[in-house]
């Protein structure tokens, strides 16, 4: 009984690591195309903080639209993907970003932790480094 579970648990891992994997293979490559295809329908996305995209947002266009605005405020760059960790129920991506606003640029790691349904990532939670520098980045509003 022991081996089935461990079975079941390492076939649901490998399906998180292979939907976390083709998202952050297109976000490296800068393939908004795929990006896009990688959210579910009912993606929700929990942005932790104290800034006006803090909050949950709910539905792929609502949550593709605060991505939006973060890029904007933030002239958000992906440095680099530097883990991608995956179990059976969730999966992370550890990425490194530069941020620039008022001709400073600040390197930030994000962890990124999802679930996923129908082979797409259904929800997202951010974790910042520096919560109060993005923080501050948000309240300043659009560069």
């Amino acid at each position: 009984m022991a081996d089935m579970k461990a079975t079941e648990d390492a076939a649901a891992a490998e399906q998180v690591r292979r939907v976390v994997t083709r998202y952050a293979t297109a976000w490296a490559a800068g393939d908004f195309p795929t990006i896009r295809d990688c959210y579910h329908e009912q993606f929700t996305l929990y942005y932790a903080g104290n800034n006006p995209l803090s909050g949950v947002h709910r539905g792929k266009a609502a949550c593709l639209a605060v991505l939006e605005e973060f890029r904007k405020r933030t002239r958000r760059k992906l440095i680099s993907v530097d883990h991608i960790m995956a179990g059976p129920e969730r999966g992370a991506v550890l990425a490194s970003e530069q941020f620039s606003h008022d001709g400073k640029t600040t390197d930030v790691q994000r962890l990124l932790v999802y679930t996923i349904r129908e082979d797409r990532l259904h929800e997202c939670w951010v974790y910042d480094q520096d919560q109060a520098l993005i923080d501050q980045l948000l309240s300043q509003g659009a560069p």
